[in-house]
């Protein structure tokens, strides 16, 4: 394994473009949390009471579990 040691500063637009890129991609993957948080709660919200049964939920189950698919 080999070390590479730098003294050169990193420029200042290399950096907001870290903190941009950064800021998008926490954006989308928030975004893509939401939406397959409402997905779901709108698949599961289709199903009946004896479907949901079935699958060892109640209709009240439905929104718990689309927000911890949120926090994802």
């Amino acid at each position: 394994m080999s070390v590479f040691v730098s003294k050169r500063s990193v420029p200042l637009g290399a950096v907001s473009a870290l903190g941009v890129t950064s800021f998008v991609e926490r954006a989308y993957a928030s975004l893509r949390s939401w939406a397959l948080a409402r997905s779901t709660a709108k698949a599961l919200g289709k199903l009946s009471d004896r479907e949901l049964e079935d699958i060892g939920l109640i209709r009240a189950d439905i929104a718990d579990l689309a927000d911890r698919l949120a926090q994802r």
